[in-house]
């Protein structure tokens, strides 16, 4: 186990060890290298920007994430290749040692289909990988790809290639997280712990929704985020049924109002919420959120090695219980999914699979639970989730922003004024 110190930190220095990044780089890509060996693949052509970073350890920012515009490959011997957009490429040859300059090369993919046949681009991309792959002898191994747009998949079985999945191959690999890992998820949660201060210090009746969110995506890029995927912020008469997204409502004295920070620092990632009461709370508020918190730390009580995935699913309440026909209808509300380069890694737990189909929980996954519940006032709810690390006996908490009971942001009232032998006095 590598002794990491200063977690919390991000500057390098000389006097202590803190996040070995070589060793971050090697290991996973030994990590990925060793799951395709276990498959039938001859190869891997990953379209994921969090695969890409993976294997590679390069990414562009927040603009190519839905893009398609990179791509890699990852033979089963070798170093992968990458094919990166524009001049990205020769930023990689100057400054990513770890890889051959050779491996890093500009190209072009159809662009989610706005590079369609007539522009050959997609055969030029078909064309680059079956010549990677005739090099090493594996073209006519089938290759896994882990997504991709229809252009170029059938740009690829146009040139001879038998293409099949290949995204259960890096989401094995992705499931064990080594000690940098953890040190980068607990950083990315310690940075949100920030961002929950501010939001609890400017809930204020009159705030906007969206005004919160400003506040906390600044907070979060200067403390160090890269990428802040989503910020879930939902209040008052928006809490039922949760809509995942926040709008341009006015905080309200006696609100409840619940936010999920999801944000990346350096590739790896936060799913984390936390709900709140604006100026005061009343009993049904405290009631739902304390059956909400009840529900979670019956699962949290569970996260050990050994325990299946079932076991932690079966103490959440079924679909019906909630006021939903079936679990496909509330998917999402008492859920459990991993956490790391990407949002949703395994194991996943919900009552819709795990309970037919469990996972083994074994030391160093990570994953988030969540849960919700609505309050018999019929306007207001709680979410509540916790980030978790498996340890080799037990489990321990990255989230560290208090939720063990429903906080009240936001009262500075005083009952009155007196006069007091001639003088005014404020109650406090």
């Amino acid at each position: 186990m590598t002794n990491i110190a200063s977690r919390g930190a991000t500057m390098g220095v000389d006097w202590e060890q803190r996040i070995n990044f070589d060793k971050l780089r090697s290991d996973r890509l030994a990590r990925a290298q060793a799951e395709l060996q276990k498959s039938d693949l001859g190869a891997l052509l990953l379209f994921d920007p969090n695969n890409i970073r993976y294997v590679t350890s390069t990414h562009i920012g927040e603009w190519a994430r839905d893009k398609n515009a990179r791509f890699a490959l990852l033979p089963r011997d070798g170093l992968p290749v990458l094919w990166d957009f524009g001049s990205a490429a020769k930023h990689h040859q100057m400054y990513a040692p770890w890889l051959p300059p050779e491996n890093f090369r500009g190209g072009v993919s159809p662009m989610r289909g706005a590079m369609p046949d007539h522009t050959g681009v997609p055969d030029k991309l078909a064309a680059n990988i079956f010549g990677e792959l005739q090099e090493r002898g594996l073209e006519n191994e089938p290759i896994g790809i882990d997504m991709t747009d229809m252009v170029a998949l059938a740009a690829l079985q146009r040139a001879g290639l038998e293409t099949t999945d290949g995204s259960q191959v890096m989401l094995a690999a992705r499931t064990i997280k080594t000690d940098e890992e953890v040190a980068l998820l607990d950083h990315a949660a310690a940075i949100v712990d920030a961002t929950y201060e501010r939001i609890y210090e400017i809930l204020r009746p009159g705030v906007k929704e969206s005004e919160v969110v400003a506040e906390a995506q600044r907070l979060l890029f200067e403390l160090g985020s890269e990428q802040v995927e989503a910020i879930n912020a939902v209040s008052g008469d928006r809490c039922i049924p949760h809509p995942h997204v926040f709008s341009d409502r006015l905080l309200r004295p006696g609100d409840q109002a619940f936010f999920d920070i999801i944000h990346s620092f350096m590739g790896y990632r936060t799913c984390y919420y936390r709900t709140f009461s604006v100026g005061g709370a009343n009993q049904s508020q405290i009631d739902a959120y304390k059956q909400c918190r009840e529900w979670l730390d019956d699962s949290i009580n569970l996260v050990r090695p050994g325990v299946t995935t079932d076991q932690i699913a079966s103490v959440w309440p079924t679909a019906e219980e909630q006021g939903f026909p079936n679990e496909e209808a509330c998917f999402g509300l008492q859920f459990g999914h991993g956490l790391g380069v990407g949002l949703y890694e395994s194991p996943m737990i919900s009552r819709l699979h795990s309970l037919d189909h469990p996972e083994e929980i074994v030391p160093g996954m990570v994953f988030a639970l969540e849960t919700y519940c609505t309050a018999s006032d019929g306007v207001s709810a709680a979410r509540i989730e916790e980030e978790v690390l498996v340890t080799e006996d037990g489990n321990r908490i990255l989230t560290r922003f208090p939720g063990e009971e429903l906080l009240v942001a936001g009262r500075q009232y005083v009952r009155g004024a007196d006069i007091v032998d001639g003088r005014v006095q404020v109650s406090a």
